[in-house]
């Protein structure tokens, strides 16, 4: 497949060069053929990213409920209305069946969109219980890392309840499958996403996720990932005191019940363990 922006970072609003020459191999993991090339980024590329953040978030985070919700609604109906070219992007970088893409990985990812909305329509900002009040506030600049295996369902599910908060947003997909998340940046674009919002920058976990995750600007970060990675992530975040939220080293674990079905379980739990692709 042919995708655009390959060698190109989506930051401050609009596709940059990457300020590095390095660059990773993209393999479809069903054919083991190399089918493209993708930009690696450095510090460099952090830092601008980061910069643009910081700079949208206090004019985004003061946007309304109302507002907020509308964006989301546009950014879904262009997941909706992009549907297959997400499809072709998912069978080719991580070798997704393309019924399971069709039937599971791309509607799910719509539905994080779609229940962000929900959720922010009726989420109480203020509570008030007697004389005290509870006001939660948005966090400020969220750097997020996504894995390989569900490319854009990890990206809407990170990227969907932050901009619902109103954060600012440096994503930072597996370089394993970048190819939706290319597409889901230009959605963001086409979305009308104010620009240092959403920026994307494509690169290796040593270098991009290593700068995000000891970057003073960033606030927050959220990673999806190998415990190894995750411990990497938590040590270098450790001296700015930024907070870290992972999801870490998981497969598909079971508990069984004293009274559950243990042959319709261990059959369920097959399924759900190696439906997409293994």
């Amino acid at each position: 497949m042919t995708v655009e922006h390959a060698n190109q970072f989506y930051i401050d609003g609009r596709w940059r060069p990457c300020t590095t020459s390095a660059s990773n191999s993209v393999v479809d993991p069903a054919s083991e053929e190399l089918v493209g090339e993708i930009a690696a980024g450095g510090p460099d590329d952090v830092d601008f990213a980061v910069a643009a953040a910081r700079r949208a978030f206090p004019n985004f985070s003061r946007t309304s409920v109302e507002e907020r919700v509308a964006l989301l609604g546009r950014i879904l109906e262009l997941i909706q209305q992009r549907a297959e070219l997400f499809v072709d992007a998912l069978v080719t970088e991580m070798g997704a069946a393309i019924i399971f893409a069709r039937a599971s990985q791309v509607p799910f990812a719509a539905e994080h969109v779609r229940v962000s909305m929900d959720v922010l329509r009726r989420y109480r900002f203020l509570t008030v219980n007697g004389t005290t009040a509870t006001a939660k506030e948005v966090i400020g600049v969220c750097a997020l890392i996504t894995p390989w295996n569900w490319p854009l369902y990890q990206i809407t599910a990170k990227v969907g309840p932050a901009i619902a908060a109103g954060c600012a947003i440096v994503l930072k997909p597996s370089e394993l499958s970048p190819y939706s998340a290319l597409l889901f940046a230009q959605v963001m674009h086409d979305a009308g996403v104010p620009p240092g919002v959403f920026n994307l920058i494509n690169g290796t976990g040593e270098v991009v996720g290593a700068a995000l995750a000891a970057h003073p600007d960033v606030d927050m970060i959220s990673i999806t990932g190998s415990t190894r990675a995750g411990v990497l992530v938590a040590q270098a975040a450790a001296p700015t005191v930024k907070r870290v939220v992972q999801e870490l080293g998981g497969k598909s674990p079971n508990v069984f019940l004293d009274d559950a079905d243990f042959a319709q379980g261990v059959a369920k739990g097959v399924l759900a363990a190696f439906r997409n692709v293994g």
